[in-house]
């Protein structure tokens, strides 16, 4: 499989974003390797949180959140998927896939060997973390979903759905920063856009991100169809703490929330927050006050 790397100097001086690269070696299911970055902050012995971000931002999405978990005493995992951040890029469309996605993390998951994690996931980061969830429910202690789902295609995707997918494919230039700009409340300066096109420094980088929003089980015969209502099988036995922290300005995942907390027994009495001023980005628009909101449910439900 033919990857491209984005090279060390798009990163620097990001506005906000100094943490160190960590990385990890996965299988890229073909034989050969992809390399994984992640951020890895905190007390080494301290409970983890895993932050899995979406399409088309990376860990940077995450800068606000990161030092109000430090500051608690937390330990902090940000990966890049692969094909967004620092992580490598397949260069073929084709190489893309949901079961792949899944199988990349998996063995990224495996690899840093955590356990008692909660897990905050967001866009496509519920996508694939729900996923690890289904597959490794005896490592998780904790969900937080925040604009996110993991869908089957049983139901019809929201008609704001079918413009993103649309807009995705026939754009001539994949827009990654003034994507994520559009779709937050708050004004993103010029700084902080460089930032989610920094992983991204020609058209042939982004195949990753083109290729996500038609990896989407919009249909029930989707490839993965299947595999997700397999993990809603485990997630409606799921008991263990889940909140939701959707935004109240996001048209994709709207309502979401409110299915989540019907169908997975652990989200019974939990203090679900509807995220103020929030768009689908809502880590962007108000970071630290959700950082605070798992914090809070952290604590009210101790490992």
């Amino acid at each position: 499989m033919h990857a491209l790397r984005t090279p060390d100097s798009c990163f620097d001086n990001l506005t906000g974003y100094s943490y160190k690269p960590h990385y990890l070696m996965i299988d890229d299911t073909e034989g050969g390797q992809l390399r994984l970055h992640y951020v890895d902050e905190g007390a080494p012995d301290g409970d983890v949180i895993l932050l899995m971000h979406g399409e088309p931002s990376w860990s940077y999405l995450y800068r606000t959140m990161i030092p109000v978990f430090v500051s608690a005493g937390y330990r902090v995992i940000a990966p890049d998927l692969i094909g967004f951040g620092r992580s490598d890029k397949p260069a073929d469309r084709k190489d893309y896939t949901y079961a792949r996605h899944v199988a990349w993390m998996l063995d990224a998951f495996d690899q840093l060997a955590i356990s008692d994690v909660t897990l905050f996931c967001q866009d496509w980061g519920g996508l694939i973390g729900l996923r690890l969830v289904a597959a490794r429910p005896d490592k998780f202690a904790r969900v937080v979903a925040g604009n996110t789902f993991l869908p089957t295609g049983d139901q019809k995707p929201s008609e704001a759905f079918f413009k993103w997918q649309e807009f995705s494919q026939t754009v001539p230039e994949f827009p990654a920063g003034g994507i994520i700009k559009g779709a937050t409340v708050s004004d993103l300066s010029e700084d902080v856009v460089a930032g989610y096109n920094a992983p991204y420094p020609e058209e042939r980088y982004k195949e990753g991100a083109r290729q996500f929003p038609l990896l989407v089980p919009s249909s029930p015969d989707n490839p993965e169809s299947q595999a997700n209502r397999d993990a809603w099988d485990v997630l409606k036995g799921w008991g263990k703490p889940f909140l939701t922290t959707f935004s109240d300005q996001d048209p994709i995942t709207r309502g979401g929330d409110r299915v989540l907390q019907k169908l997975i027994p652990g989200a019974a009495g939990q203090d679900h927050v509807t995220i103020q001023k929030g768009g689908h980005f809502l880590q962007e628009d108000q970071g630290p006050e959700i950082a605070n909101v798992m914090i809070r449910f952290m604590q009210k439900n101790p490992i």
